[in-house]
């Protein structure tokens, strides 16, 4: 009940679900906030999740701010939402901060935005926010033009 598929099936069909709401393709997201919890299993679930939808792409940006902010709770898709926002807003991913293991399978993978900000074009956001029980929530921002 409580313990991720190890394929990250239920995070996959939520950025799917996502993407088509959003009426895009994978290769328009520039930038994901992973759910990224810091726990093996449901990191790596995640991370086969995103290989499954966008492929190996390092020209993807992902981060994962609860590196930042700790685990929030029933606030931590609002303020991972903000990160998405923010991102596009300033153009400015947040970084990853206290990484010291990468699986090796993903470390070419994507770009993981480790400890630094990186200053990028974002036009499109995606946000990962999961719970227990099989709670998934993977929302899509994109960039306000005039």
């Amino acid at each position: 009940l409580t313990g991720t598929h190890p394929e990250g099936e239920g995070a996959y069909l939520g950025m799917l679900a996502a993407l088509e709401e959003a009426g895009i393709g994978p290769g328009a997201i520039d930038y994901l906030n992973t759910h990224a919890t810091s726990t093996p299993q449901g990191d790596n679930s995640e991370l086969k999740a995103v290989e499954r939808v966008f492929g190996r792409n390092p020209g993807l940006n992902i981060s994962a701010t609860k590196s930042m902010t700790g685990h929030l709770l029933g606030a931590a898709g609002a303020v991972e939402a903000i990160a998405c926002i923010q991102a596009i807003r300033e153009d400015l991913v947040p970084p990853t901060i206290n990484a010291a293991e990468i699986e090796p399978e993903f470390r070419d993978a994507f770009n993981l935005t480790l400890g630094t900000a990186q200053q990028r074009e974002v036009n499109y956001a995606m946000s990962n926010t999961f719970g227990f029980g099989g709670h998934i929530a993977t929302t899509v921002f994109k960039k306000y033009r005039d």
